[in-house]
């Protein structure tokens, strides 16, 4: 069974609100990848999104942006990206999901692409600019073919049938974008947002949702998981991660910490 699968699958059961972290592969230091990833297991985070590091990140904020530079000044590549999780293959039991853009994967080769995910472990990919037709037609076969869930997002601007449409047609869990635009922290959630997280939870949708782009304290967090199953952190651990030196276990300290404010 998929990883991300079984994890959503006892989220259901438990009710426990998750936690997911995201970061960049290759930054800020470029061997620390593996390192980064077993830290978080350790720490009891439930799932991670592996960034793979890109020139143009449209739907990032100068944080990672700043990340992605810095990885691919350092020498990050996605083949290198693949032979630093491969070490993890077997070790790892939470779910890992590579968070990047449809160039660098197309570039790759899609076939590939999937086949190396599949090797290393890696239970599903989030391209925010993959098309919807194109997932359908030219992504999604060859990534069932390797067991792999293809995480679509969802923002406020998404119209219910079209909610319900990637609904239907995907797996895993959809990612609710907290709001249109890049990502980044804020120090709360407007009325606005939490109407848009209340009409996705009206809808009781098949798959699970996890709440990212924003979350950085605990009114935040909290906001997102009253509403969904758990919480995506990225930008807010990127800079602590950096401000660590590539220490997860410190910046994971620090983000508790924040968390709890």
């Amino acid at each position: 069974m998929n990883k991300i699968d079984e994890l959503f699958a006892a989220q259901r059961r438990t009710g426990r609100k998750l936690l997911s972290l995201y970061f960049c592969a290759g930054s800020p230091v470029l061997e620390g990848t593996a390192d980064v990833i077993r830290t978080l297991e350790r720490r009891g985070i439930d799932m991670v999104e592996v960034g793979i590091p890109f020139s143009d990140p449209l739907a990032d904020g100068p944080v990672i942006q700043q990340a992605a530079m810095k990885a691919l000044a350092n020498g990050m590549t996605l083949a290198r990206l693949f032979d630093q999780l491969e070490s993890l293959r077997g070790e790892v039991k939470m779910p890992l999901v590579m968070m990047g853009y449809l160039n660098v994967i197309l570039h790759f080769g899609i076939e590939h692409f999937c086949r190396r995910c599949a090797e290393c472990g890696v239970s599903g990919m989030i391209v925010p600019d993959l098309p919807f037709a194109d997932y359908l037609e030219e992504v999604k076969p060859v990534a069932d073919k390797y067991g792999l869930r293809v995480i679509m997002m969802i923002t406020p601007e998404t119209s219910e049938d079209r909610v319900r449409f990637i609904d239907a047609h995907t797996d895993g869990f959809i990612y609710m974008v907290s709001s249109a635009g890049i990502t980044g922290g804020r120090s709360q959630f407007s009325d606005d947002h939490l109407a848009y997280f209340r009409r996705i939870d009206a809808l009781h949708l098949r798959n699970q949702r996890m709440v990212g782009f924003g979350i950085s304290n605990r009114q935040t967090l909290l906001a997102a998981q009253t509403y969904a199953a758990g919480a995506i952190v990225g930008s807010k651990f990127v800079s602590l991660l950096d401000e660590a030196g590539g220490d997860a276990s410190r910046a994971l300290d620090r983000l508790f910490e924040a968390l709890e404010k």
